[in-house]
């Protein structure tokens, strides 16, 4: 899974942990990729660390080979990775721009389109993408990001379309705002006017938003494909 070295990644990868899954840790952040696997080796589960870069290409077709070295196709993959910064649309720089979509919705593409055949071969499979409410809403501040989740939800229904048949199930969940290092980063008074604006008025616990995937990633889910779940409290209640 991408994305486990810190927040919700890493409440997915101990829960997956906890229900007996190897978890392969896939990040840039090799010091929390580190204290994740420490995290999931404490708790009786066993996790590796693999190095990955979504915004790189070679790092990830080095990532997906490494993978499926170590199993011949992943039973579940994971895509939570994801990058921001709080930004007028009108102050985007084209290298901003780009970073924002390798990383979001490029980067996961590419590295689902690397594993997915092994996938496809076995039979059986769960994908997860964690995308956000920005992509289904829009989000001030958030405008390439939002377009870049916009895409991981469309990614998501087309490609579920594509392997149903072949026993594959992909889902989409959409937090919210969540108490992660990426929410602590943004400006107080955003994140306080976030806060206020959740009909529970608290932020998700990573936690709560891992719960969801892991639903995804379950046998409970096995009749469940193309599904967006927003996990925001309430924020967003659009359809």
């Amino acid at each position: 899974m991408t994305g486990a070295a810190s927040g919700i990644g890493r409440a997915v990868a101990l829960l997956l942990a906890q229900a007996g899954a190897r978890i392969l840790v896939a990040d840039r952040d090799a010091d929390g990729g580190a204290a994740t696997c420490e995290a999931v080796q404490q708790a009786g589960g066993l996790a590796e660390l693999v190095p990955l870069d979504l915004a790189r290409e070679d790092s990830i077709r080095e990532a997906a080979a490494l993978v499926l070295e170590r199993c011949d196709a992943p039973d579940i993959l994971v895509n939570a990775a994801g990058w921001d910064r709080l930004e007028a649309f009108v102050d985007n720089d084209f290298a901003f721009m780009e970073e924002i979509v390798r990383i979001n919705l490029l980067g996961p593409v590419k590295l689902t389109r690397e594993l997915v055949p092994a996938m496809l071969q076995r039979g059986t499979g769960k994908i997860v993408n964690v995308a956000s409410d920005a992509g289904r809403v829009g989000s001030t501040g958030e405008t390439v990001y939002a377009g870049a989740k916009g895409g991981i939800i469309a990614f998501t229904k087309s490609l579920a379309r594509e392997v149903a048949r072949q026993g594959i199930n992909v889902n989409c969940v959409c937090p919210g705002p969540t108490d992660t290092p990426l929410f602590a980063s943004l400006p107080d008074k955003m994140r306080s006017a976030l806060t206020r604006a959740i009909p529970f008025r608290r932020l998700a616990q990573p936690r709560e938003v891992a719960e969801a995937i892991y639903f995804f990633a379950s046998p409970h889910a096995g009749f469940i494909t193309g599904q967006v779940l927003s996990v925001s409290g309430g924020l967003t209640m659009a359809g």
